[in-house]
This record gives structure tokens, sequence and C-alpha cells, in this order.
């Protein structure tokens, strides 16, 4: 029958748990990249190697959703076609996934170097932390291309059938960077650059086994032929990939405001600037491993929303997506009572502070991170569209936590409540993007039913 055939003829329970358990240990250790920078930074340089980390990390977000938008995008056209037994054109959108991303890397990796300044300027850099964020920046931008590589070939790799694969190329490189961390640190006192050479290695072995797979996909054979730029495939990745890459672009404004925001009214609070800057940082980075675990199952939801689609079986496009969230905010909520009972047991595994340091620390979990149960529902009904092939309405839904509400209430609130208004918006945005997020998938059942009876 054909290895793609699973996808629709076998259990969606099954399925999901198949395609979605090394997506989600992916996306865990991913995040783990950074977090455990912040670790050993904390131990060794301190509070203001924390925020310099921070203020770098929009940086790493734009690497996300290029890679995002190409993996994605190319995934779901891929298994969009496989459903409808296009092989030919389901290849072309893979071969083409890998010229973009070798194209963008480059370019990215060379506007930092000639930008880095001007950007971390931008992205909330304090004169106290400028040079802590340069040494990191301009090292970690070298491995920029070898972390689009593995993000979106990783997504490559799972639609073509190998979750498994796909999840050892990433924790092979985050292993990697744990070993090579302290050694660099400690050991040969490279303070924050050893940090950076250790992601960048990290990154670099990650890389290697994306291209190594790339070589013999398993449903498609790819040959050299196939590797020429095309448009209209390009534009179809873009398109479908389009609302994970808004998704990260709303988070690195989210970032950039968060950042400048504190810079201008922390301050004028007890805390000052460098705290605040500092326990964001590593609050936004362990919420990353619990919201890792929604992106992961909305990842291995998406080759199985795709060829079912594709070939009309829509109660199993329902059913995986049910379940999805089902499994995702229960995760969450688990998420939601860690932060709400041990906020200062977490931020005190990255160094020592002062009282004020702690008690900020306190305050972002339990006020910011207040309803991050809800923010399951969000990136999974947004991948869920543009797996589906139904892009405007997943970049609408992407757009809508972070610039139709965060950002106005971010700038707005902070002029009557200070840094306290901050720390409010972010509850406030996640409620309304829920609510948006049920409508639309609410609607989107009702034409899928009616799809199904015609």
């Amino acid at each position: 029958m054909g290895k793609e055939n699973i996808l629709g003829t076998e259990d969606v329970s099954t399925l999901l748990k198949k395609f979605a358990t090394p997506s989600v240990i992916a996306m865990i250790v991913s995040a783990f990249y950074n977090i455990v920078d912040q670790f050993f930074i904390g131990h060794s340089v301190g509070v203001l190697g924390n925020a310099a980390t921070n203020v770098a990390f929009p940086l790493v977000t734009i690497c996300i959703s290029l890679s995002l938008m190409i993996g994605v995008g190319a995934a779901a056209n891929f298994n969009l076609n496989m459903g409808k037994k296009r092989e030919d054109l389901a290849k072309k959108y893979l071969a083409n996934a890998f010229i973009m991303i070798f194209l963008i890397g480059l370019i990215l990796m060379i506007l930092v170097k000639i930008f880095l300044e001007p950007m971390l300027r931008a992205f909330g850099t304090t004169d106290d932390i400028m040079d802590y964020a340069k040494t990191y920046t301009t090292i970690t931008s070298t491995g920029f291309i070898f972390l689009i590589l593995t993000n979106a070939g990783t997504a490559l790799i799972r639609a073509d059938g190998s979750p498994s694969y796909s999840m050892t190329s990433i924790v092979i490189g985050c292993i990697i960077n744990i070993i090579l961390d302290p050694l660099f640190i400690f050991v040969f006192n490279m303070g924050m650059a050893g940090a950076a050479w250790a992601t960048v290695i990290g990154q670099f072995v990650s890389g290697l086994m994306v291209i190594f797979y790339a070589r013999n996909f398993k449903t498609v054979e790819l040959k050299r032929e196939d590797f020429r730029f095309e448009f209209p495939f390009v534009k179809n990745i873009v398109s479908l990939g389009m609302p994970p890459f808004f998704n990260q672009v709303a988070l690195l404004f989210v970032q950039i405001v968060i950042n400048n925001s504190i810079a201008h009214y922390g301050p004028s609070s007890v805390f000052g600037a460098s705290i605040p800057l500092a326990v964001i940082g590593i609050g936004f980075k362990i919420n990353m491993i619990f919201f890792s675990c929604a992106i992961g199952i909305s990842q291995g939801l998406q080759p199985i929303a795709s060829y079912n689609y594709g070939a009309r079986l829509y109660e199993r496009v329902k059913s995986a997506y049910i379940l999805s969230v089902k499994v995702s905010m229960g995760i969450l909520f688990a998420a939601f009572l860690l932060f709400q009972i041990f906020p200062e047991k977490i931020i005190s595994l990255f160094g020592d502070g002062t009282k004020e340091y702690f008690e900020f620390g306190k305050l972002f979990f339990r006020i910011f991170l207040m309803m991050i149960t809800l923010n399951a529902l969000q990136p999974l009904t947004s991948n869920l569209l543009s797996s589906i092939g139904k892009p405007k309405k997943g970049i609408f839904l992407s757009l809508t936590r972070q610039f139709l509400f965060f950002i106005p209430l971010a700038l707005i609130l902070p002029m009557f409540f200070g840094i306290y208004g901050i720390l409010f918006s972010g509850p406030i945005a996640d409620f309304f993007a829920f609510l948006f997020a049920v409508f639309l998938a609410k609607h989107e059942f009702r034409q899928m039913d009616k799809l199904e009876h015609a």
C-alpha cells in the first residue's frame, strides 16, 4: 500500500502519539538550548549576563520564524500532495525548501554581522549589558544557518514519516551543547563566548544530521534536477508557512515591546531595569519548555491533518485536532500549577539574586503566565488551518494574541500601572486570543461537515 497510507488508515490516537511524541521531545530539547545557556551564565556571569541573553533572544526568534515558515509550509504542501497521489509535485516542495533554507540563512547571518549594535539597541539593550550581548550574539549569529536548517529540516523529515530521526537530530545537538557549556564557561573560562560557541557547535551537528537524511528521503527520491528555484513552489511554501511565521514574528514584537517598556518603566520601580529583563528572559524560556509541548503536538498533528484533508477523510482531521487540544491543555495546566506554587524555586535555579529579584520572579510567573492553560488552542488551531490549505485564517489567528491584544495592552496599561501593567497584559491577551481560536475552530468544523455531506 505504501508507507504514507498509514496516515489515512491507522488509528488517529496512535498516529498522533507516533508523530507528536518525537516532535514534543524535539521541541522541549530545542527550548533547552537557551535554558542551558541561561543556567550556566547565571551561575558564572550573573544577572547582567542573563539580561544580555534576553535582549539577544529576538534574533533567535527571527530564525525560528523563518524556519517554521519554510518547514511547516513545505511539509503541509508535501503531505497535501502526497494525499492526492501527486508525488512529483510533493518532492518539488522539499527541494525548494532546502534552497530557501540556505539562501535565507546566509542573508540573515550577513545582515546581523553588519547591523548588530543597532539591532541590539532596538531590542532593548541597556549600556550595562551591551558588551555581554554583543559578545554572545556575534558568535551565535554564525550558527543561524544551522539553526534554520535544523528547525525547518526536521519538519520535512517528520512529513516524510520519520519523526524519531527528526527528534534525534535536535536531541544530539542539545546534548552537545549541555556538555560543552560548563566545559567552555568554567574549565576554559570563556564566559559568554563559551556559552555561545557551545550553542553553535550543537546546532552545526544537528544541521549535518538533517543534510544526511535529505540524501535519502523514504517516500520520494530527490534528484539533482529537482533542486531548481521555482517561484510557484516557493510561493505556496510561504503561503502555508505564514501562520507559524507570523506567530513567531508577533512573539518577536512582544519581546521587543516588553524589553523596551521595562527599560523605560523599570528604573522608576523598586526593581530597576536589569532585574525584570533577567527574570523575564528566564520566565519566557521556562514557559517555552511547556509551550513547546503544544507546538510539538501541533507539528505532530500537521501531517495527519494535511494528508487526511487531502484524502477527504474529514472526521479523522477533527478527531486528531480534538485529541491534540485535550493533551496540550492538560500539559499546560500542569505548568500553571507549577508556576503558581513554586515560582521562587524556579528562579533560584538560575543563580542568586536580591530580594527584589525573587519578588519580581514570583510576580511574573503568577500574574503574566496566569492563563497559560488557554495558550494551547492558538498554535493548534492556527497550524490546523495552514495544514488544510487555509493560510489566511491561520495568519489572522496567529496575530490575534500578540498584535491585536497584547502589544496594545502592553503599551497602554503601563501608562497607568507602571511595570505592573506589563504583567497584567499577558493574561488578558491570552483570554481573548483563546476566544478567537474557539470561534475559528468551530467554524472550520462546520465547513468540514458540509464537505463531508457533499
